[in-house]
């Protein structure tokens, strides 16, 4: 294993006391807002340069920017719609706060649907990213899922009040966002600009604990084995250019197969996204990182 120059958070004890918050603004399969406790003696010490590019709800992104403050940070991601929401809520905030409490005043089953069958291409950026929002909040589990044309395929859930985000949520986080660049990419461009000493939090969709089973897709095409490999190749490269890496993943064979050189360390999530409501509960997920605390 590669071992880098980091170190413990100190004062680690007080740290595990104080409550997590985070300005996330979208439920995400696979979020990390109650994994953070555990993964805060596995960060370095300092950030100075952060990237991200599985961003997703941004549990970690919104932890390291509060917590670390570090000078630059990239985050990226493949789903548009995503990007587009976070691009939105930095630069024109009060706009968006706008339209979502209009969203929340006229939800009932009827306008659920009508908004879904919605051709986001036929909206503007705001209008785009409010109703990728008030979706996320009112379908069925949280879940992000799209059909073979790209089309959101989720009905509705059953939220007497869904949480959709308030004006005071979203300028929380567009504070976050300022001076954050913002990038809809394929994960492997992330080797275009991090170098030496910069951190990078990798989260891509899981690799299934059994095979053959997907659980969501976030782009009309499933994240494969063969991107798995691809990932692990890329991750490789990050450490050779002396980048300190942090993958999180499901505790597989496969995975730990993949990043076996490195320093693999499980923790315990639970489920709070499942399309079967048995298989929620608490499992075991990886965190693979090319450095040690010292």
């Amino acid at each position: 294993m590669r071992a880098h120059n980091a170190y413990k958070h100190p004062d680690l004890a007080s740290e595990l006391k104080k409550m997590v918050s985070s300005p996330t603004f979208v439920k995400w399969a696979g979020g990390k807002s109650q994994l953070i406790k555990q993964f805060n003696p596995l960060f370095p010490q300092q950030i100075e340069n952060y990237f991200e590019p599985f961003v997703g709800g941004g549990a970690v992104f919104f932890h390291v920017m509060q917590e670390y403050k570090p000078k630059t940070a990239l985050i990226s991601d493949i789903n548009s719609e995503l990007i587009d929401a976070y691009q939105v809520i930095r630069d024109s905030p009060l706009d968006l706060a706008k339209l979502l409490k209009q969203h929340k005043a006229k939800h009932c089953k009827e306008y659920y649907y009508k908004t879904r069958g919605l051709n986001p291409d036929s909206l503007s950026k705001t209008e785009r990213a409010a109703r990728f929002i008030y979706l996320n909040k009112t379908c069925f589990n949280g879940l992000y899922r799209v059909n073979s044309k790209n089309g959101f395929n989720v009905p509705m859930g059953s939220y007497k009040k869904p949480s959709i985000p308030d004006e005071e949520d979203i300028m929380l986080a567009s504070k976050l966002l300022q001076n954050v660049k913002i990038k809809n990419m394929h994960f492997s461009e992330v080797l275009n600009h991090a170098s030496k000493g910069d951190f990078v939090y990798m989260d891509p969709p899981y690799y299934p604990v059994k095979e053959g089973k997907s659980f969501t897709s976030y782009t009309a095409n499933d994240f494969s084995a063969d991107d798995h490999r691809h990932l692990a190749e890329v991750y490789g490269k990050l450490s050779k250019k002396g980048a300190l890496a942090m993958l999180s993943n499901s505790d597989t064979p496969f995975v730990g197969d993949l990043y076996s050189e490195y320093d693999i360390t499980p923790v315990q999530a639970k489920r709070m996204i499942n399309s079967n409501g048995k298989g929620r509960g608490e499992v075991s997920e990886v965190v693979v990182r090319n450095y040690r605390e010292i």
